[in-house]
C-alpha cells in the first residue's frame, strides 16, 4: 500500500501519546493553553496546527517536538497513491458518536499553495445524530448508500444515494441518519494552510 497521510499522522501521534499517558483531551488542552475543541480537531485532522501550537502540545505531553513530527519527514514518495479495498485505517473520533470514519487517503500538495486532501469513508449507524461542528476545510460528501440529513446554517439538506454536497466546512454543520438503515458516505476534506 502506498499512501501519503503524513500530516494526519501528527494528530494520530498526539492522540496515541495522550492515550498512552492516560490524559484526557481537556487535561492536555489545559496544559498546552489550547482549547479541547482545537486539540480534538488536530487529532482528527480537521485542522492543521501551527508550529507554536505543536510546541505547546509537545510540552504538555512532555515529549520532544521531533517525536510528534518524525513521521512527516518520510521522503519516499512514489509517483502515485494506491489504496486497495480494505486497506483504509479506522479512525476513532470522540466528537462523532455513531459515525465510523475509515481513512482512505491523506495527501499534501505543497507545490499548490500547500493544499491538503483527506478522504474518508464514513458509516452512520441508524439514529446517529452528531451535533454541529466546524472544520478548517472545504468538504465534499457523496452518498454511497442510504440517506442522511446535513444541517447547515439556515438549511437542512436531505441527501439520498448518489447525491453529492460541497460546502465550506468552517460553517457549523450537523449530520443525522434518521432512517432505517446504515448510511455510507464518501467524504473529501480540502484543507489549505
Amino acid at each position: 500500500m502506498i499512501r501519503d497521510d503524513r500530516l494526519s499522522r501528527i494528530g494520530k501521534k498526539i492522540k496515541e501519546i495522550r492515550k498512552n499517558r492516560q490524559m484526557s483531551l481537556q487535561e492536555v488542552a489545559s496544559k498546552s493553553s489550547v482549547t479541547a475543541g482545537l486539540l480534538s480537531k488536530i487529532e482528527n485532522f480537521r485542522t492543521i496546527p501551527s508550529l507554536p501550537v505543536l510546541l505547546s502540545i509537545a510540552k504538555a505531553l512532555d515529549v520532544d517536538l521531533s517525536e510528534l513530527v518524525s513521521s512527516v519527514m518520510n521522503n519516499d514518495e512514489a509517483p502515485y497513491i494506491l489504496v486497495r479495498k480494505g486497506e483504509g485505517e479506522v479512525e476513532e473520533r470522540e466528537d462523532s458518536k455513531g459515525l465510523k470514519y475509515q481513512s482512505i487517503l491523506s495527501y499534501s500538495i505543497s507545490n499548490l499553495t500547500e493544499l491538503n486532501i483527506k478522504v474518508n469513508l464514513v458509516s452512520l449507524d441508524i439514529g446517529a445524530d452528531r451535533k454541529p461542528l466546524a472544520t478548517d476545510a472545504l468538504e465534499l460528501i457523496h452518498v454511497i448508500s442510504g440517506s442522511v440529513k446535513y444541517g447547515l446554517p439556515d438549511h437542512e439538506v436531505e441527501l439520498q444515494q448518489g447525491d453529492t454536497l460541497f460546502f465550506n466546512g468552517r460553517l457549523p454543520h450537523s449530520v443525522k441518519n434518521m432512517y432505517f438503515k446504515e448510511t455510507v458516505l464518501f467524504k473529501v476534506y480540502l484543507l489549505q494552510n
